[in-house]
């Protein structure tokens, strides 16, 4: 067994050790440290350089390439065991531990489970007094896009957990990452990691809560700041240039965005979806449609938004009866990998089909949550993600459906931006009409044009017999060092995809409409129905009895081009068969589902 205990070189750290270790505190401040913390802030001394780096830099998405998975072993013992089991296989897993004592726990507690630690398992002994890692861990960022890998410390929102707020200077040594900290007015930020999502290209979202923890009354010592001056601090150390934030959820008690949305790339949005009327649901879908009314992904257009069911507790009440915040929107990439938080099969089996569908060939792993969930936090609150020290970069917006008649073009133009500190030598794309049969290949060359750089383009060559069928790619790049990387980060496993069309020149095209089959059917609790538009369009989705009266109405107003989900509750329903029908433009179709 391997393990590296990391030397604690300040005497602050030295001083917290002593300290008696608070086993399991919530997510959210607990009502004695809010009181402590309004009465007397707490101040944490100043660590790394207070300056903002003095050269632009970029926030890492969080399914970029891993170098290791953060976790402290606290509570929650069964949960770390099987986030380590998994994570180990992607990348190394760093478990930080207060003690020698916790740190002999936690060894002997995996190897009584069966996971190996031989290998890309480390434990560092770290002061700390919370599992929740996410809220205030190291963020990282990157010179000039891909030079060289920072940590950027914020002011955690906890002031009293300082052993916690402590953990950037112990993992900046030990992954050798310079640190920068906004730890000093004016640039003294309150910040948390569960209200922070990047998509690695300058955007960033959050909750407006960042906005009340440094407004003027805050409770953590902290300058006064308006939102252009914490616009301009997360442009200057993290590289955000457009940071859009969100109302806070009434239900919600920490605020946090991780517990309803997640970025699955740099145009979609993961959004957690209640029945109608229920808990947080009307202020998700208004902050969502904010979104997408007001702003544009980062590479023009709209984003697109895949949506996942939040599931009643054991008891089928949602957080505004009282029940658990369940949510599997908390996940967390960990390369090929990605962590999701399970709690009941009948509700789990349809995240788990909606999750494989979104991010096809990544393995998707449930982790049960039901213990931890009730602190307000799962997966992606107990886990930080650190960037590899030399990133191969690959970024591409995906192809959309092609048009296809005899005057097309003699191909289907792929173009991404590609990086690597040491310059790229080669890229490719893979392609195939059948992803169990053969992949063809075609080189990419740097872009002629002079506004472009790291830009890599090539065409598809045009597919005769590729009319009405789904068309699979993946970019593979090999930079000048001989790294190797392809994306989506599973290829071949993963690909993206377009479909070939027929193009009548002059014929006007109209919407159509799919009503995919509903999952699971027979249904008895949440349900999916997912459709398919070949354009946005107005119209209706209902559940209607045998009789033909609506029993539901799943959406009215505009259905957005592509494929999309929407469910309902089949708990409360009377037995028997149902109507699922939709109109969307010229379209209607409809579709039996049995209750039970």
């Amino acid at each position: 067994m391997r393990w590296i205990v990391a030397l604690l070189f300040c005497l602050h750290n030295l001083f917290l050790w002593g300290q008696t270790p608070e086993i399991g505190l919530p997510r959210y401040a607990t009502d004695l440290e809010l009181q402590t913390m309004a009465k007397d802030p707490l101040v944490s001394p100043l660590f790394g350089q207070t300056d903002p780096p003095q050269f632009p830099v970029r926030s890492m998405a969080e399914w970029e390439e891993l170098q290791a998975l953060v976790i402290t072993w606290r509570s929650f013992p069964i949960i770390l065991t099987e986030i380590v089991r998994a994570a180990r296989k992607e990348c190394r897993v760093i478990i930080s531990c207060d003690s020698p004592g916790i740190l002999l726990d936690a060894q002997t507690v995996l190897s009584s489970s069966g996971v190996d630690t031989s290998s890309n398992v480390e434990f560092v002994l770290a002061p700390n007094n919370s599992i929740w890692v996410r809220d205030y861990g190291p963020n990282c960022v990157y010179a000039n896009d891909v030079d060289s890998l920072y940590f950027i410390d914020w002011r955690y929102n906890r002031t009293t957990r300082r052993r916690d707020d402590s953990i950037a200077t112990t993992l900046a040594p030990y992954f050798d990452a310079a640190l920068y900290t906004t730890s000093a007015a004016p640039n003294d930020l309150v910040n948390t990691g569960g209200n922070f999502m990047s998509d690695g290209m300058g955007t960033a979202f959050a909750s407006d809560l960042i906005l009340d923890e440094n407004a003027a009354g805050n409770i953590y010592g902290a300058s006064v700041k308006d939102e252009a001056q914490i616009d301009a601090i997360m442009r200057q150390y993290m590289g955000i240039d457009r940071f859009i934030k969100m109302e806070k959820l009434p239900f919600d008690e920490i605020h946090h965005i991780d517990m309803h949305m997640k970025l699955l790339d740099e145009q979609r949005l993961l959004v957690g979806q209640y029945p109608q009327d229920k808990a947080d649901g009307p202020q998700i879908e208004a902050n969502i449609q904010y979104v997408l009314q007001q702003f544009q992904s980062s590479f023009g257009g709209a984003f697109d938004v895949t949506r996942i069911p939040m599931p009643p507790d054991n008891s089928n009440r949602y957080p505004d009866q009282g029940g658990d915040y369940r949510t599997y929107s908390n996940a967390v990439f960990v390369n090929k990998t990605i962590l999701v938080p399970y709690y009941a099969e009948r509700y789990d089996t349809t995240a788990l089909r909606i999750w494989q569908t979104a991010m096809p060939g990544y393995n998707i792993v449930g982790i049960n949550c039901n213990d931890i969930i009730p602190l307000l936090g799962a997966i992606h609150c107990i886990t930080k993600e650190i960037g590899v020290a030399d990133p191969l970069r690959i970024v591409h917006k995906p192809l959309k459906d092609a048009l296809q008649s005899p005057n097309t073009p003699i191909g289907y133009p792929v173009s991404a931006t590609i990086q690597h500190r040491s310059g790229v030598a080669s890229a490719k794309v893979w392609y195939t009409l059948d992803t169990a049969a053969a992949w063809q290949v075609v080189d990419m060359s740097p872009s002629l044009s002079p506004d472009t750089t790291d830009v890599w383009e090539v065409l598809i060559p045009r597919l005769n017999d590729a009319q009405g069928k789904w068309v699979y790619y993946y970019i593979e790049a090999t930079a000048n060092s001989g790294k190797n990387a392809v994306r989506p980060m599973p290829a071949p496993k993963g690909w993206w995809r377009f479909k070939v069309q027929n193009d009548i020149t002059g014929t006007e095209t109209l919407a159509t409409a799919n009503l995919l089959p509903a999952f699971p059917n027979p249904a008895s609790a949440i349900t999916c129905v997912p459709i398919q538009c070949s354009q946005p369009t107005r119209g209706h989705l209902g559940l209607y009895d045998p009789l033909g009266r609506l029993t539901l109405l799943l959406h009215e107003g505009n259905f957005p081009a592509g494929s999309s989900n929407y469910f309902f509750d089949a708990h409360h329903l009377p037995s028997g068969v149902y109507w699922l029908r939709m109109q969307a433009g010229e379209s209607v179709v409809s579709q039996t589902i049995l209750v039970k």
